[in-house]
C-alpha cells in the first residue's frame, strides 16, 4: 500500500510505501503522541480515513526526507492525500476472490478489482514479489 501526496501544482505525486508493521518504534511512539491513539487504533484510523491519523502519517514520511518539517506546516486538501493499493496487492485480492467468492459476488468483486488494476502502481520492480494487502 502507498501513501500518495499530490499537492495542487505538483508535477508528480510523492509516493511512500506504507506498511504499518515496518514503521520504526520512535515513529510509532510519535504517531501515538500526536494522535492520542495507541498504534493499532492509529493504523485503523488511517485505513478508515481519519484526517488526524493521515496528517500524522504524512508528517512522518515528509520528516524522513525533510527532518526540519514542522507539524504546523503539514496541511493538505482532502483530495491531495490518498492511500492506494499496489498492482501486486490487487492481484493478490483477485486470487483470493477467485478462491473464496462465487456467482454475482465474484463477478462484482472481479469487476472492481480489474478496474483498479488498470491504473494501480506497479511495485513489482521495487520488491520483486507481491506483498499481502494491508487490512486494519
Amino acid at each position: 500500500m502507498y501513501l500518495v501526496y499530490e499537492p495542487e501544482g505538483a508535477e508528480e505525486p510523492q509516493r511512500w510505501k506504507y506498511n504499518p508493521k515496518r514503521l520504526m518504534s520512535v515513529e510509532r511512539e510519535d504517531l501515538e503522541r500526536r494522535t492520542g491513539r495507541d498504534y493499532s487504533d492509529f493504523a485503523k484510523g488511517v485505513m478508515a480515513g481519519n484526517s488526524l491519523c493521515r496528517r500524522a502519517l504524512l508528517y512522518t514520511f515528509l520528516r524522513r526526507e525533510h527532518p526540519k518539517t514542522r507539524w504546523e506546516d503539514v496541511d493538505f486538501a482532502w483530495d491531495e492525500l490518498k492511500l492506494e493499493y499496489s498492482k501486486s496487492e490487487y492481484e493478490h485480492m483477485r486470487t483470493e476472490a477467485l478462491a473464496n467468492l462465487h456467482g454475482d459476488e465474484l463477478a462484482v468483486a472481479l469487476q472492481q478489482i480489474d478496474k483498479e488494476l488498470e491504473t494501480a502502481f506497479d511495485d513489482t520492480e521495487e520488491s520483486g514479489k507481491a506483498g499481502l494487502p494491508i487490512v486494519a
